[in-house]
């Protein structure tokens, strides 16, 4: 009986093999190590503008006044704000690679367009930032002080890109695997960015009322951030 059962039964699996996966993507694309030779060579060409600029960075961290003095140097300002200007290309590189803004239409993407989504998304939220700042700008009096609580964000722009790039080495070193490392990069971004907010409040308080200060800062701030934030989440 057991002899006539198996006799009975029928391969239902295919004979022939099955075609190969397809091979999973891995490293960056050409576009993306041109961007990061290119913030390299940028970097180096800043370095000594950069030893220059270092203690006002570092000032204007733990003193709202550090960023005023930072303002009222020309020179220092003018290299603060070209070194803004070149931190774009490793900020863009960062989230593009640890998939800090990951929203489920850029999964099917190839690694070339995807990078270029992630530049235009974040240059959107700069371009909407400036147009808020813009549109909220006073029109009479306490200009100088709400263009120093805006100006103060290339400051701040800098030292995060910094504090990450460090962050970053030190985890590659320490062979950290990279879910730690977003999260990492994560928990920096909400501190840095929260410390921003007390030294941008403080600035704004110089010429309006705590609750116009508040007004300000949902404005400037919280609205174009939610934006990026549920951009990410629901899109």
């Amino acid at each position: 009986m057991w002899q006539d059962m198996f006799e009975s039964g029928r391969l239902l699996l295919p004979e022939s093999p099955s075609p190969a996966l397809p091979p999973v993507e891995s490293g960056l694309p050409l576009s993306a190590k041109i961007l990061i030779l290119l913030s390299v060579l940028l970097f180096l060409l800043q370095l000594r503008r950069f030893f220059d600029l270092a203690p006002f960075l570092w000032n204007s961290i733990f003193r709202a006044r550090g960023g005023a003095r930072l303002e009222n140097n020309y020179r220092i300002s003018h290299y603060r704000n070209v070194m803004a200007l070149s931190f774009f290309l490793p900020a863009v590189l960062l989230t593009y690679y640890y998939r800090l803004y990951n929203p489920a239409f850029l999964a099917g993407m190839e690694p070339d367009l995807r990078l270029l989504c992630v530049a235009g998304v974040l240059l959107g939220y700069i371009l909407l930032r400036f147009l808020l700042y813009l549109w909220m700008r006073p029109r009479r009096r306490g200009r100088d002080p709400y263009q120093l609580s805006s100006r103060l964000s290339f400051t701040f722009f800098i030292d995060l890109i910094l504090l990450l790039s460090a962050t970053l080495g030190v985890c590659l070193i320490a062979g950290v695997n990279e879910l730690t490392v977003r999260n990492i990069i994560y928990a920096e971004c909400a501190f840095g960015y929260l410390v921003f907010l007390i030294r941008r409040a403080q600035i704004l308080s110089l010429f309006c009322n705590p609750f116009r200060t508040f007004l300000y800062l949902c404005g400037l701030e919280f609205f174009p951030t939610a934006l990026l934030v549920v951009s990410a989440v629901v899109l």
